[in-house]
């Protein structure tokens, strides 16, 4: 089988960028979309709400204030976070809200917050699904946990490669399972102890007045808030939505709000009312096992007593407990590459992180995800408690970075047309308010056992994007200057231009938007080789990005620019009497399009040497070699392979 065919069994067929219908395969409906970002916050019901209850201790009496607080929290953040979507509905969340809303070194921040992120995701989400598997396994097989963890990444990375539809279709049933199995036993467990329900709320505010009298009101405040502030984990994923709001259908907007409409009231439900049944069913830790264990075991052995019925439904849904979470993890690889994206489209960090494989998906992105949970899973050994601190810190504050840009905006908005900033306003704070208060409770807490490594590695991200972006505006300064000098170009008429003539030796230059860097080497070739070409030709091809690639009109425009600059460039060689021509491509990997397009010119013009020009380092080490693709020494061995020649031209920046 050709390396080729291989490909393309493995992660599918190229798809069409420019076919209106590639858009319209993998763009994701409001369904798939809860499925696909929804899964990662749903799933955190699996430990979020356990973490919160644990921290009460023995005063779980303030159980159904939590229950009640958990629902309301996640209503609160979702609704701001609609703001988001209607702000930036090309996606992008905290890191653009940020950036726009803030400045370029709050969005930095935010960015490299949401990148470890969603590496922890795909980590402590793989971590805690093998949890529950293995917790249904006998002890001995506990060895194998860390292998078949990372086995797991490494199959997801495999799926998100195909592309995002199908990775999320393969994983539609276990979605539902986990809502149907787990909807039934919250309205169930409720149902059963239906008779403490009306008695539940006088009893908690008695017990609250017995604890305030013993201990004092300021013990009752910091101890609630503790275990509100660690039950965090619970609110991961709400962000994901409006991180990843170019991947949804149109009309995008309303496709993220009845997307975030979804996962609201499915994770209040879930996560409120699996502490509401701790609270009915007096749950308490068992060792080696989960609290929802418990619960659930609990409340099946109510409906159907003890015997291998019950085990094998326990079973079950604790078997969709973990593959929701398995679930979840896969958001890391939808989320996490369009940061990278974000990122990189602001140059803070690797411009090919922008780059889309021949499925549409950023490649790179996805492969870096994979790696880093790797790296973080290896480290830590899959253990979960640890995973949980390095996770919800940088969480909470991307939360209260978006949360408050968004209040900055709406003061700015208050001598607007806009008429409900006021309303809005205090939306924003009261979400900032919640989440600032978990930050800084988690890091004070958690700092030492674990908050302290969240806090050094995202301050490397930090360091190394401020690094990557100082060095690609000095590149832009430099190339700015090459253009400027060139900018005073003698340009004459452009009226009865020459044909050209498919016989006549020809100069084929390989160009982009540097008008600059085209003319360097056009007036280079002409003084190499003064009156030997008598044709010119430019080609030029469009990268498909993941920032092109967020709507139609995105698209247009890069059509547009490139046409612009061919069209420079070819009235440059009419006006001083010389015939020329252009070609332009686009598609996702630059240099399979150029390929295709220098055999096309070289059938039409047969005597073709190909050109184009290469960046020069005063100082070349392996980051300008990271930064800067080396395209031209690519695309110089694939014609050459192909019996084209051309020659590569030095631009001294």
């Amino acid at each position: 089988m050709k390396a080729g065919a291989l490909h393309d069994t493995l992660f599918g067929a190229p798809l069409d960028p420019l076919n209106p219908r590639t858009r319209q395969h993998i763009a994701l409906v409001a369904f798939l979309a809860w499925v696909g970002l929804g899964a990662d916050g749903l799933s955190s019901s699996c430990y979020g709400p356990e973490e919160a209850f644990r921290a009460l201790g023995e005063h779980t009496s303030l159980g159904l204030y939590l229950a009640i607080a958990t629902a309301l929290t996640v209503f609160i953040i979702a609704i701001a976070y609609n703001q988001v979507i209607e702000l930036f509905p090309t996606g992008g969340g905290g890191y653009k809200v940020a950036t726009r809303l803030i400045g370029r070194h709050a969005g930095l921040i935010s960015g490299s917050a949401l990148i470890l992120d969603y590496v922890l995701t795909i980590a402590i989400s793989a971590a805690s699904g093998m949890d529950a598997l293995f917790s249904l396994l006998p002890a001995s097989a506990l060895h194998f946990k860390l292998a078949s963890t990372i086995s797991l990444v490494v199959i997801l990375v495999a799926l998100n490669l195909r592309g995002m539809k199908e990775s999320i279709q393969i994983l539609l049933p276990i979605f539902l399972g986990f809502i149907l199995s787990h909807t039934f036993l919250i309205l169930y467990g409720i149902g059963g102890q239906f008779s403490r329900v009306p008695d539940l709320l006088p009893a908690t505010i008695s017990e609250t007045t017995g604890l305030t009298h013993e201990f004092g009101w300021v013990f009752v405040a910091a101890l609630f808030l503790r275990a509100y502030s660690l039950g965090g984990g619970t609110y991961t994923g709400i962000e994901a939505v409006s991180n990843n709001v170019q991947s949804l259908a149109e009309p995008r907007v309303k496709t993220g709000k009845i997307t975030m409409l979804y996962m609201a009231l499915s994770l209040s439900f879930t996560a409120g009312g699996i502490i509401l049944l701790y609270l009915l069913w007096n749950a308490k830790p068992v060792e080696g096992q989960t609290l929802n264990a418990v619960v659930f075991g609990s409340i099946l052995e109510h409906g159907w007593g003890k015997g291998t019925g019950t085990d094998v439904a326990l079973w079950l849904v604790l078997a969709f407990e973990a593959a929701l979470l398995f679930v979840g993890a896969n958001t890391g690889f939808l989320g996490g590459p369009a940061v990278l994206a974000n990122m990189a489209g602001d140059s803070w960090l690797p411009h090919q992180f922008r780059y889309l494989s021949t499925r549409l998906v950023t490649e790179n992105g996805v492969l870096l995800m994979g790696a880093g949970a790797l790296a973080i899973l290896f480290w830590t050994g899959g253990s979960v408690a640890l995973l949980v601190v390095l996770y919800s810190i940088n969480v909470f504050l991307t939360f209260s970075l978006s949360l408050a840009g968004l209040c900055i905006y709406w003061w700015r908005q208050r001598r607007g047309t806009e008429e409900h900033w006021r309303r809005r306003l205090a939306l924003s704070m009261l979400g900032l308010s919640v989440t600032f208060s978990i930050l800084v409770v988690t890091l004070i807490e958690k700092f030492a056992e674990g908050g302290w490594v969240t806090v050094m590695i995202t301050s490397v991200v930090i360091g190394i994007g401020l690094l990557v972006n100082k060095h690609y505006a000095a590149t832009k300064l430099r190339i700015r200057q090459v253009d400027e000098i060139f900018a005073h170009e003698a340009f004459g008429s452009v009226a009865d231009p020459p044909k050209p003539d498919p016989e006549q030796p020809t100069a084929v230059f390989l160009v982009g938007s540097s008008r600059g860097g085209g003319l360097h080497a056009l007036l280079w070739v002409h003084r190499l080789f003064p009156g030997h070409f008598k044709n010119f030709v430019f080609v030029s091809v469009g990268t498909v990005d993941s920032h092109s690639y967020g709507g139609a009109e995105d698209l247009e425009l890069m059509k547009m620019q490139a046409n612009i600059a061919l069209t420079y460039f070819v009235n440059f060689c009419n006006s001083k009497g010389w015939a020329a021509k252009s070609y332009l491509g686009f598609g996702t990997d630059p240099i399979d399009e150029v390929t295709r397009l220098a055999e096309q010119v070289q059938k039409e013009f047969p005597n073709s040497i190909f050109f184009t020009s290469k960046l020069i380092f005063e100082r070349e080490n392996w980051l300008t070699r990271l930064l800067h693709n080396q395209a031209a020494l690519v695309i110089q061995q694939r014609l050459h392979l192909h019996g084209l020649q051309m020659v590569i031209l030095p631009m001294k920046i």
